[in-house]
């Protein structure tokens, strides 16, 4: 009986030696607030309610939007401290629900704290609707994608464009346009504040090339150059298999790879690793490959050959150079062909790169 009210007291003493966090609240809501205003900010206060003091360890939000800061010093038993929650509304409109959890050596270990608000968007300027300057003119994206095109198929996309000086602006383009590109201006002259867009037809049938593409475009106003005039025109390019029938789909070519991932394990810097990627066409007609492309110029793949018969064994060299690269390496081949059900087939080199030593 002494035995067990000794264990007793020793486990009561035990839990009464904890450190014990207790806020005044978990939750806050900011309510409706504009954007313009800024951010805006909330410190939850807490008190050391145990016997022991307080540390936090660390406090992680649950987006880059909100900032935290935080007591940095141990609270000791009755003291007290803060969390601070700062959210950033900017670009952010509407309704948000944002979470901070507080790590501490105390009881419970995790609280999770709460903000909440809705925030009243600012009225658009020009700069945040067209964000893109070139010149005395702004642009809504230096960007036009095109995304995925099948081969021979024509595609137009409009890009948005504002006269942002007060004179009147003349748009036109160098003479490097490609041929597979038509570009115009509409209208070629917009009067101050006026608005136009640029128009851009991409004919796939013309361009000598597969998968993902990037073409510049450089803009002139009034016939001259300036700053920063360039436009990326980007667009995927696939075989257009749409059309083929039942019978053609049963005899086309297919590629069937022993491997698609070779690790080369660790290598030293300014080294090589090779690999041969074996496949075999296991359809019924020619398989051929379109292109081949790496993530990067430290891997070079070369194929045996770029048509394969029906049932013939061929394969690819996939080779690696470290360079002075260092640490955890993944790089990655595709391979399109005309098999139209694996026209883009995609490899995988991985590894690790040992740093050199030093003394």
């Amino acid at each position: 009986m002494i035995l067990l009210i000794f264990l007793m007291g020793v486990n009561l003493n035990a839990q009464q030696r904890n450190a014990t966090i207790a806020f005044d609240k978990r939750d806050h809501d900011f309510g409706k607030f504009k954007e313009e205003d800024g951010k805006v900010s909330h410190e939850f206060a807490f008190t050391n309610t145990g016997s022991e003091p307080i540390i936090i360890n660390r406090v992680a939000a649950s987006c880059g939007c909100t900032a935290t800061s935080w007591t940095k010093e141990p609270i000791v038993p009755g003291g007290k401290g803060y969390v601070k929650a700062e959210y950033n509304p900017r670009n952010r409109p509407g309704r948000f629900n944002k979470t901070v959890a507080v790590f501490t050596n105390a009881e419970p270990r995790t609280v999770i704290l709460r903000i909440m608000g809705d925030v009243v968007p600012r009225e658009k300027t020009t700069e945040d609707i067209y964000p893109y300057p070139i010149g005395g003119m702004r642009f809504k994206s230096n960007h036009i994608a095109f995304v995925k095109i099948k081969k021979g198929q024509q595609k137009t996309v409009l890009l948005e464009m504002i006269n942002n000086s007060n004179e009147k602006i003349t748009i036109s383009f160098s003479g490097g346009v490609p041929s597979h590109l038509k570009v115009k201006a509409s209208p070629e002259t917009l009067k101050p504040k006026e608005k136009g867009f640029i128009e851009t037809t991409y004919d796939a049938g013309k361009k000598n090339d597969w998968g993902f593409v990037i073409d510049r475009l450089q803009i002139l106003l009034n016939d001259k150059a300036v700053k920063n005039n360039r436009l990326t025109v980007s667009a995927t390019i696939e075989e257009d298999f749409s059309g083929l029938t039942p019978e053609e789909l049963e005899n086309a070519p297919k590629a069937e790879f022993e491997s698609k991932t070779f690790n080369f394990g660790t290598m030293k810097q300014k080294s090589s690793a090779s690999y041969e990627f074996v496949f075999k066409n296991t359809g019924k007609s020619d398989l051929i490959i379109r292109k081949i492309k790496s993530t990067c110029g430290c891997t070079v793949v070369n194929p045996k050959e770029t048509v394969i018969k029906p049932g013939q064994t061929s394969s690819l060299k996939a080779v690696f150079n470290s360079g002075t690269r260092r640490g955890i390496q993944n790089k990655t081949v595709t391979v399109i062909t005309n098999d139209p059900k694996n026209s883009m087939i995609l490899l995988r080199l991985t590894g690790e790169v040992e740093a050199p030593k030093t003394n």
